[in-house]
């Protein structure tokens, strides 16, 4: 009986350490989905905001262009206006001349 008894515990223990070792093994494997379905998440993240930083530059260069084709307009409308002025000018002499070549008519 002694025997027997001795051997039971043995194979109680070994059931024990091949319980524990399943658990591990499923904590282990629980662990792991867990950390690829993080990195699946992070990778997803790291494009979003790789996308966001696309835009983000595509916009600074638009702006960047924006600016500068104002800067063209505004330099433009600058030029139109002082030649308005210029013209305005030329023609109050010249109505100015006419005027007086009518005044000075019997």
């Amino acid at each position: 009986m002694r025997a027997a008894a001795a051997a039971g515990p043995r194979d109680g223990e070994a059931m024990t350490d091949a319980s524990a070792i399943e658990a591990a093994t499923r904590r282990l494997a629980a662990a792991l989905d867990a950390l690829e379905g993080a990195l699946e998440r992070r990778r997803d993240t790291d494009k979003g905001e790789n996308a966001l930083a696309a835009q983000v530059h595509a916009l600074g260069s638009d702006r960047s262009k924006l600016a500068s084709d104002l800067d063209a307009a505004t330099a433009r409308s600058r030029k139109l206006e002082a030649t308005n002025r210029e013209i305005a000018q030329r023609l109050d002499v010249a109505i100015d001349s006419i005027r007086s070549v009518i005044e000075t008519q019997p």
